[in-house]
């Protein structure tokens, strides 16, 4: 009897997984994504109207941050330096962050000197229509419009094998 138990537990434990992972949110690692339209939306930059496709033809690293992420914090100053790095060769970093209170997020991009653009939305509708669910969140977009990478977690951009990725989409035309 008790072995019949543990059987039904670990056979049920197995169909909790696979439906976890073949559920249509579920994108850990991010590899449908490739080649998709990235998702337009509107924004405010620099106190005026955007949306993500007035960036098209640049490479743009779209990421989901929070004030509160302790990983999102971690990775600040990184994506300053890819920006830097980045913007002469035709790309940028945008930065958004779904912090509710409008003073943390200011406090942070003045803690940490942030010099790529950002955004705080805090209805969170723009990751939502992603399908970000984990802090921080990254979309590489090449200069079509089209994801390239989905990254879940902290990084470091400026690695070596970061800033080769970024030099040979950077190259295309």
């Amino acid at each position: 009897m008790i072995r019949k138990l543990k059987t039904a537990l670990v056979l049920a434990f197995v169909a909790a997984l696979l439906i976890l992972f073949f559920r249509p949110d579920y994108r850990h690692g991010g590899a449908s994504l490739r080649g998709k339209k990235a998702k337009d939306f509107s924004l405010t930059l620099a106190g005026k109207p955007a949306r993500l496709s007035d960036l098209r033809g640049q490479v743009v690293v779209l990421n989901f941050w929070a004030s509160w992420c302790q990983p999102c914090v971690g990775e600040a100053p990184s994506f300053n330096a890819l920006q830097a790095r980045i913007t002469p060769l035709g790309g940028t970093v945008l930065g958004i962050s779904v912090d509710d209170d409008a003073a943390a997020y200011a406090n942070f991009l003045k803690t940490y000197a942030i010099i790529f653009p950002t955004y705080r939305d805090p209805t969170k509708q723009i990751p939502l229509e992603y399908g970000t669910t984990m802090y921080p969140e990254t979309y590489v977009i090449d200069r079509r419009g089209r994801v390239d990478r989905k990254i879940i977690g902290e990084q470091d951009w400026t690695s070596p094998a970061m800033l080769a990725y970024f030099n040979s989409l950077l190259l295309e035309k």
